[in-house]
């Protein structure tokens, strides 16, 4: 059986239709009027919500408040549970700088692993970055992975599946199904969810669905955060390779990230970011106490300009300059502004640090953007 051929699909089948309707999503990418460095800014917001989701699936607690925050500045050390987000962030972070069109290869797969176990003891595997020696068993599943014997050749054929071209219309289909054949083979002896997810992004990112700074708010990480038991039962139905087990799972998949899509480029939208996100989380932040007055004022400002100079705030602190430098640097030691790369004297607002990011991220809970498995974290 060939394990990599793609399945045969009926043309009135839902996947079909969500193939078309994902080419839709990717060809409206970068069309909207968000600006560049929101852009960004809310894709670092996004992996690091991805990244607790991966780490959630394989049981860690870790709220997505807590992952913002960071470890507190008296920890001796860094919990395993924070580590192990961190170090998938880091493994993401990798995967942005690389090229899109970058294939994918044994030694960047082994990467992923080693970035992605590093320093962990529960979650951690005793050979970071190797392939198992041994055979494994599936906690729950009725799937044996294949021999340690033929783990390497197992994922030269994947990995040539993984790089093969394929027409737009059969992308999301080849992504699915890699991240399928990927968990059959179980090269490693842990943390392969986490990297399959790793491989995924990889995978979707080359495929075309960045924006034009390059980066993208969605990650389909978030696809298995919607259902973890649906999400491993979908797997399961794939596992004795056959079409209608691997229909099942892809139009699982291409479900997930055509939601998420769906969700995601709204805020490729400047007047619906503004409306219904960001201003929303200034008044909180003001009823909370966390802003003043002139404070969510410049900051509503920084959100419509993107980068701003300090006479530019002139509105919101009214006094002379020297006053209105006090409270601007005031807010960038809070970390309600950040230094922009245009120069010393010019100001951005970050959304993924510990005191917005919070606040922006049950804004995003309110309207629906957030997985159920991240819904139920608390704002403290």
């Amino acid at each position: 059986m060939d394990k990599y051929r793609l399945p045969s699909v009926d043309f009135d089948s839902p996947l079909v239709e969500l193939s078309f309707e994902l080419e839709r999503f990717r060809g409206n990418l970068g069309l909207g009027t968000t600006r560049p460095q929101l852009i960004i800014e809310l894709h670092s917001l996004f992996q690091i919500l991805s990244s607790v989701i991966s780490a959630r699936i394989e049981g860690n607690r870790t709220t997505v408040y807590d992952a913002i925050r960071g470890p507190s500045g008296d920890d001796e050390q860094q919990s395993e549970a924070q580590r192990e987000i961190n170090n998938l962030l880091a493994a993401m972070r990798l995967i942005d700088e690389l090229p899109p069109e970058a294939p994918l290869t044994h030694s960047l797969v082994r990467e992923f692993h080693r970035m992605t176990v590093d320093g962990l003891t529960r979650e951690g595997d005793p050979t970071p970055g190797s392939y198992r020696v041994v055979d494994v068993e599936i906690l729950n599943s009725a799937h044996t992975p294949p021999s340690h014997v033929y783990v390497h050749s197992e994922m030269s054929d994947f990995l040539e599946f993984a790089n093969r071209p394929l027409p737009a219309h059969q992308q999301m289909i080849h992504v699915a199904i890699a991240h399928h054949r990927f968990l059959w083979i179980h090269p490693f002896r842990n943390g392969n969810g986490r990297v399959s997810r790793l491989v995924t992004y990889f995978m979707i990112r080359r495929n075309g669905f960045v924006s034009p700074v390059g980066l993208r708010t969605v990650n389909p990480t978030a696809v298995f955060g919607n259902d973890r038991d649906e999400y491993y039962a979908s797997l399961e139905a794939a596992d004795d390779l056959s079409n209608s087990g691997t229909v099942l799972w892809c139009t699982f998949f291409a479900r997930g990230v055509h939601d998420d899509l769906e969700r995601l480029t709204k805020l490729q939208d400047a007047e619906y970011l503004s409306r219904e996100v960001l201003a929303p989380t200034i008044q909180r932040m003001r009823e909370s106490g966390i802003l003043n007055t002139a404070e969510s004022k410049a900051l509503q400002i920084v959100f419509d300009q993107g980068v701003v100079k300090a006479g530019d705030l002139e509105d919101a602190f009214p006094g002379g300059p020297s006053a209105r430098s006090v409270a601007i640097r005031a807010m960038v030691e809070r970390g309600l502004l950040q230094r922009a790369d245009a120069g010393p004297r010019f100001y951005t607002a970050s959304l993924h640090n510990p005191v917005i990011g919070p606040f922006l991220v049950r804004r995003f809970n309110e309207l629906g953007f957030l997985p159920p498995m991240l819904q139920n974290d608390k704002l403290e």
